[in-house]
């Protein structure tokens, strides 16, 4: 369907066009800086852009990724938000997409920090997976999952009771969505767009503590525009091109 970043763009208008305007996003787990930034390069270019970017970590949030996969490929959560939400305040395009945070979500705190951290709403799937019966038998993929949550055979789909998960799936997320909102009103806040990285600390050392606004790097609207780019993203910027996912010489 595409072979570059210009492309890529020009199938996102396809697909909105042929769902009647539904909205259109993409999910990732950031590997190469320099590709993404390619992507939000077609996307200044273009005038175009999704309604929402998914981003991953390296974690392997359901638990169903290979061994080896697991916390060795991708970047980790923290930092791929981190990176998505900068380059797209560096195009200025944060204000048309929505980024959506996913990996081992299963608490308020865990929904206020990726809040503070850039993401504008949150993805669950290990704590949803387990409030609906999941044992984690890693057969998903193998219309064998014991409990009848992944598969469509009669005899495992009968493990599944609607009335019952449904309500334990309700509980699960009113008291994570009540809880986090606890935690904000505690914070003195009314509203999740308030939330900001400086309303998280994190100790460093034993006599050290910062916010995450120290810690990581926020960048200035439009900045990635600039003639002059913030020094960490400069190089992965220059190599990035609209019209290939292979960096220029």
């Amino acid at each position: 369907s595409f072979t570059n970043p210009l492309e890529f763009i020009d199938f996102v208008t396809q697909l909105r066009e042929l769902s009647g305007g539904k909205p259109i996003g993409f999910k990732l787990c950031v590997g190469k800086r320099r590709e993404f930034i390619a992507i939000c390069k077609a996307m200044h270019e273009t005038g175009i852009a999704p309604d929402f970017i998914s981003v991953d970590g390296g974690e392997g949030g359901t638990g169903a990724a290979p061994m080896e996969f697991s916390n060795h490929i991708g970047t980790p959560l923290v930092e791929g938000l981190i990176f998505v939400h900068n380059v797209l305040v560096g195009f200025d395009l944060r204000k048309k997409v929505k980024i959506i945070s996913s990996g081992k979500m299963t608490s308020g705190f865990g929904l206020v920090k990726r809040l503070a951290l850039g993401a504008d709403l949150c993805n669950s799937a290990r704590a949803m997976m387990m409030a609906l019966g999941c044992i984690q038998a890693r057969k998903c993929n193998s219309n064998l999952c014991p409990v009848g949550v992944t598969t469509q055979n009669p005899s495992l789909v009968g493990g599944l009771v609607p009335e019952e998960k449904s309500q334990r799936v309700n509980n699960y997320h009113r008291n994570t969505v009540d809880s986090a909102c606890q935690i904000m009103g505690a914070m003195g806040l009314e509203k999740a767009e308030e939330l900001r990285p400086w309303h998280l600390m994190r100790r460093i050392e034993a006599y050290e503590i910062r916010n995450f606004s120290e810690i990581y790097e926020y960048i200035e609207t439009g900045s990635l525009l600039q003639d002059t780019k913030p020094e960490s993203y400069a190089r992965a910027c220059d190599a990035a091109r609209s019209d290939s996912f292979t960096a220029t010489n």
